[in-house]
């Protein structure tokens, strides 16, 4: 298979079941991380804050694992 034809089969759009169109689901799991900043990066990992779960790339979770970053709902869980 020839490099120009790989992954051309995942960039399209996304149509549910309930024939609901979403755009830029397939973006490789690639954006701004919502707590450092940082644009063009993997956001691969969830976590949640206040209710909503979001996506932090890999340095974000490492720091988040490791205790320098506290996120506001890590804060009530080890108040208890």
């Amino acid at each position: 298979m020839a490099k120009t034809h790989r992954g051309v089969g995942i960039r399209h759009l996304y149509v549910d079941s309930n024939g609901t169109v979403h755009e830029g689901l397939y973006n490789n799991g690639r954006g701004t991380c919502p707590i450092s900043g940082r644009t063009g990066v993997k956001l691969l990992y969830e976590h949640e804050v206040d209710g909503k779960t979001i996506r932090v790339c890999k340095k974000v979770h490492a720091a988040i694992k490791r205790g320098k970053i506290v996120l506001p709902s890590a804060k009530n869980n080890t108040e208890e």
